[in-house]
């Protein structure tokens, strides 16, 4: 017996008087939140599920009309019941950017690097949201996924004392490459699955609960080198030369060279790519979201660009390139 779902379709009913039929999964996501789609007379709206134990919605709230109020097509919010943990939320459809990217790269990128560049602008325009810090100790516990889910738990291989004192020589270096880039607003999940293609101000962009401040660098390796799905290393700068542009504009008191660009891009990369082999089998083993461990061949492909382009990670590559020949790799 599904006791929230109950509760949410007595909320809609009884507090808010609507009449919905057809209550639907809408999508899933990597926390405790669930998503379902309602209709109503000849509306559509989406219904999230957040148990406030796990998930509050403050925060969620917050972002949500800060990104709004920068023109950012968050989801607007049309009912909330913060006690029990529920929104009714504008419905942004269902046609993420990762079914169409493929064929429209051009302008679905245009469109995602003018409200990133919207989202960063944001840094300075708006005293109104307080982000926490995407910091070193942040940096460093989240990279520390790898090391216990990734190579303890899925590979069965823990660190002995060299590779540990490796491990952290090479989460130091990526460390400091994240901390010493501009600080701007970061989404942390700005990629195909959590942007839509709407038919204005599109991409609609969900998931964006976690924002915090943090390395410029970050969301451009989360849409460039997305881990559900992979383009070409020059396109990849192709891209990051459109950005330069837009940036010049919408953060002119951001000077940006482009070579520098680049190595931030790749090691925030490479720091993104090592915590998510640690999420997604965390993803797996704990909470039983089997579809992660397919999304880890194209994540490992990822790290092994980074550190085959950047010769002072040599040795943990030939660490990394060990632990991907071993049979559970």
């Amino acid at each position: 017996m599904d006791d929230r779902l109950d509760a949410l379709q007595r909320w809609l009913r009884d507090d808010l008087d609507m009449q919905c039929e057809n209550l639907r999964p809408a999508s899933a996501d990597a926390s405790f939140r669930r998503y379902f789609r309602v209709q109503c007379g000849q509306q559509s709206f989406v219904v999230m599920d957040a148990p406030p134990q796990q998930e509050p919605l403050q925060q969620f709230i917050a972002v949500d009309q800060a990104l709004i109020r920068h023109g950012v097509h968050a989801p607007r919010i049309h009912a909330r019941n913060e006690r029990q943990g529920f929104l009714l939320l504008e419905d942004l459809g269902d046609e993420l950017y990762l079914d169409y990217l493929p064929d429209r790269p051009k302008p679905l990128y245009n469109d995602a690097l003018v409200a990133l560049l919207k989202i960063q602008a944001a840094t300075i325009a708006d005293d109104n949201l307080e982000l926490p810090s995407y910091d070193a100790d942040r940096l460093g516990y989240e990279m520390d996924l790898f090391r216990d889910w990734y190579v303890a738990r899925h590979l069965q291989q823990p660190m002995d004392r060299p590779q540990q004192q490796l491990w952290a020589d090479t989460k130091q270096s990526l460390i400091d490459a994240c901390v010493q880039q501009p600080q701007v607003w970061v989404h942390r999940d700005y990629h195909s699955r959590n942007l839509m293609v709407t038919k204005q101000n599109s991409p609609g962009v969900i998931d964006f609960q976690d924002m915090m401040i943090g390395p410029l660098a970050y969301d451009l390796a989360s849409l460039f080198k997305d881990c559900y799905l992979r383009w070409p290393r020059d396109t990849q700068l192709d891209w990051l030369r459109v950005y330069m542009g837009g940036a010049a504009e919408q953060l002119p008191d951001v000077k940006l060279d482009f070579d520098n660009l680049v190595e931030w891009f790749d090691l925030t990369a490479l720091q993104r790519h090592l915590k998510v082999l640690g999420i997604f089998c965390r993803l797996h083993y704990r909470d039983g979201k089997d579809r992660y461990l397919e999304d880890l061949p194209l994540v490992r492909s990822y790290v092994d660009e980074a550190l085959d382009l950047y010769p002072q990670f040599d040795d943990f590559r030939m660490y990394f390139n060990m632990l991907n020949k071993l049979p559970d790799a």
